[in-house]
């Protein structure tokens, strides 16, 4: 242990002696970074994976020109990788869990159960509620609003109600249920870029997410005071359960992989075998209720579930829900993970991020200066970059290191990504997930924007919190755990 804390003082001391680039000179770089970024990923959307490649090489350039070889580089990315290495198989794990849970007919359940709670008397909330519901239990957001979401438009259409509002609650619900699925995507990569654990990264996020969810209910139960419910066609609703019932064998059973899930973070078990005790126990529902073959059960774990399982036609927007999960679907985050550590160890060793920091965190003196900043960062690059993935790693790299001098868990960090990153893209028409929404939901960003209450409530949450921390005694800001004593060394 002693050797490992010398070894790791002496790269730090070798660090800091490195020469320092001038200010204007470290500018070159960064303006052709955002160039690429902003140009390669934003407007020109060429893949994030190679406009990260290529940002790392710019910055690869500017150390070997300041005197750090590749070779640095290349070991500095190793050890980012190793350290995220479960997080990543974690990320592969949930591919492997949502493929299970749908061909063992957990999901499928838990959309119906979903559907089953409309009530046109309060569609607004229950909009809100049913998309939450779905997105939780299937880990996209994307995938709830192209379902559940546009069948309760289509109910809003019917009954001559506010579109804009609707798609505000779709919208809201959609994100709630991704920000805190532990199937999601983007939930697991903030923790990973962070380097929190997924589960105490959820846990953190109520902070933030509670009150945002509650300010959201009573909005949209004030709105849906107004509804007028004297004739509704709810044939779209009745026609998506139906047909669900009709594909799978659903009791109450199948909800026992989520509930081991939900055992195994509560007793703070290792999420790895959790997730695979999960899996495991969906492999054995598919087969035994839902009487799929061995073989299919594999293909869904693997290449992930596929309506061609199941006997008969498949409704479009069905199929859309259905067919996801599997351990190839996780296989591009997992790459991306390997070129976004080669871009932030090139940054790293360019000298010219411990140089900008200088400038900047000096300038942040209190908690809630430092999580703002965080919160404003965050939204203005995922505008620019529409990739919340980029975003999460420069983030953290931007800030890692500040959240741990001022002693502040690394959840605090995740949390904050999330807030402003996950759950604002969708807000503006020029982002991806921005685009994705208005299209789908046929309502346009700006009319949405205002009854979108939980996606820009968070961000406000999250920096309240921050600011009066001194205040609460760190209510919803947590610090990090005392490093344990070193043993003494034997004689």
């Amino acid at each position: 242990m002693k050797f490992q804390q010398d070894t790791a003082s002496a790269d730090e001391a070798e660090k800091r002696a490195r020469p320092r680039p001038r200010l204007a000179v470290a500018l070159i770089p960064v303006a052709i970074t955002l160039a690429i970024f902003v140009g390669g990923i934003g407007i020109l959307e060429f893949p994030a994976e190679l406009m990260l490649i290529f940002a790392a090489i710019v910055f690869t350039i500017f150390a070997a020109l300041h005197g750090v070889g590749l070779d640095q580089v290349l070991t500095d990315m190793g050890e980012k990788i190793k350290r995220a290495l479960p997080g990543i198989l974690i990320l592969l794990s949930i591919g492997m869990l949502i493929g299970t849970w749908m061909i063992a007919g957990t999901v499928p359940l838990m959309v119906t159960y979903g559907l089953e709670l409309i009530n046109p008397s309060y569609l607004y909330v229950l909009s809100f509620v049913v998309t939450a519901i779905v997105a939780t239990f299937t880990g996209t957001s994307w995938g709830a609003a192209g379902t559940i979401g546009v069948a309760l438009i289509s109910v809003a259409a019917t009954m001559d109600i506010s579109l804009a509002i609707t798609a505000g609650a779709v919208v809201s619900g959609a994100y709630f249920g991704d920000k805190l699925s532990p199937l999601s995507d983007t939930t697991n990569m903030s923790s990973l870029a962070a380097g929190a654990n997924i589960y105490e990264h959820i846990r953190h996020m109520l902070y933030t997410a509670v009150p945002s969810s509650v300010v959201a209910i009573v909005v949209f139960l004030l709105a849906g005071l107004s509804i007028d419910t004297g004739s509704v066609d709810l044939d779209v609703i009745e026609r998506t359960i139906a047909e669900v019932q009709g594909l799978f064998v659903l009791n109450p059973v199948l909800l026992l992989p989520p509930a081991v899930v939900l055992v195994g973070s509560i007793m703070r078990k290792p999420p790895l075998i959790v997730l695979f005790v999960s899996s495991m126990t969906a492999l054995v529902l598919a087969v035994l209720v839902q009487g799929f073959s061995i073989a299919d059960t594999f293909d869904a774990a693997v290449s992930g579930f596929t309506t061609d399982m199941l006997p008969g036609d498949v409704s479009a927007p069905v199929t859309e829900l259905l067919n996801r999960g599997g351990l190839t679907s996780m296989y591009s985050s997992a790459f991306f993970v390997f070129c976004a550590f080669f871009f932030a160890a090139a940054l790293e060793n360019s000298g010219v991020l411990s140089l900008l920091l200088s400038k900047l965190i000096d300038k942040l003196r209190s908690t809630g200066s430092l999580v703002t900043a965080t919160l404003l960062s965050g939204f203005t690059v995922i505008n620019g970059t529409s990739n919340a993935l980029v975003t999460y790693f420069l983030i953290n790299d931007l800030y890692g290191d500040a959240y741990k001098k001022r002693n502040l868990h690394p959840t605090n960090l995740s949390r904050s990504m999330e807030d402003s990153v996950t759950i604002t893209e969708v807000l503006v028409p020029w982002t991806v997930s921005g685009a994705f929404f208005a299209s789908t939901l046929g309502v346009a960003n700006f009319d949405f924007l205002p009854w979108a209450v939980f996606c820009w409530s968070g961000i406000v949450f999250s920096a309240l919190l921050a600011y009066l921390s001194p205040l609460t005694r760190d209510f919803g800001i947590r610090r990090r755990d005392p490093e344990p004593e070193a043993e003494p060394a034997k004689a």
